[in-house]
């Protein structure tokens, strides 16, 4: 996973005093923590995470799993999702990925992280990132219930 535009080994992309260390999608299994590692920094007071996890139902139906799909353009959407946010605000480090493929219940789809000096700016910058995340990406998600039936969430 990287940065759009630039390459995967350690990539980081500087946006006024802002940073993004790592923004992808892609199949492998996310690591929260790895995410919190990336955005820390002698400078940062606050470090907020989220992780979207796979639940168990969804409107009252009981869900066996899920499988995202992405546009080919998801890497480099993220990226620019994730550079837009922090850009805006201010000295900031975010990193944020998406998981696509079969996913399980308890699998984690979604991680931001989001480091700044105070602690209201990177819960502030956190949520942000998740909205915009959530809104913008074009990712999929086929949700498969315990008794056989399933829909996509999310397809236009």
């Amino acid at each position: 996973m990287s940065v759009a535009g630039l390459p995967a080994d350690g990539a980081t992309e500087v946006v006024a005093d802002a940073l993004v260390v790592l923004a992808g999608v892609g199949e492998s299994v996310l690591d929260v923590a790895e995410h919190e590692r990336a955005v820390a920094s002698a400078h940062a007071g606050a470090v907020v995470t989220f992780a979207g996890v796979v639940r168990d139902h969804d409107d009252g139906r009981s869900v066996a799993a899920l499988t995202y799909e992405a546009h080919p353009d998801a890497d480099r959407i993220i990226g620019e999702i994730a550079a837009r946010v922090a850009a805006r605000s201010g000295a900031v480090r975010v990193a944020v990925s998406h998981r696509v493929g079969d996913l399980a219940v308890g699998d984690v789809a979604l991680v931001a992280a989001v480091s700044s000096a105070h602690r209201a700016q990177a819960f502030e910058v956190c949520g942000d990132l998740v909205e915009e995340v959530k809104a913008a990406l074009p990712v999929w998600k086929r949700q498969v219930f315990a008794d056989g039936t399933d829909e996509w969430v999310g397809a236009l």
